[in-house]
């Protein structure tokens, strides 16, 4: 294995954690200025209303997408194992 199948290799990892993450992270960051706005509109200020809201979201987006990203993660694992017998030379 040289130098640039690793760094293609590197590089096709963090593209997948980004796809992965991704749509999890924007989630959150959607769901936090809503109830952000929220509470700056209302003056109420309880720990509890802006984490319950991230959680109950994350975990249905979970629900409805964790399927398509195992499944990314499980052929990109496939593709790593393929790879194990150019790695001897």
């Amino acid at each position: 294995m040289n130098d640039t199948q690793v760094i293609d290799l590197a590089r096709e990892a963090i593209w997948l954690g980004a796809i992965v993450a991704g749509p999890i992270l924007l989630l959150v960051l959607v769901v936090g200025v809503v109830v952000g706005i929220f509470q700056a509109a209302t003056s109420i200020n309880e720990m509890t209303l802006s984490f319950l809201p991230k959680l109950i979201a994350v975990t249905l987006l979970i629900a409805a997408l964790g399927g398509w990203q195992l499944q990314l993660l499980v052929d990109f694992t496939r593709r790593i194992f393929e790879r194990i017998p150019d790695i001897g030379g």
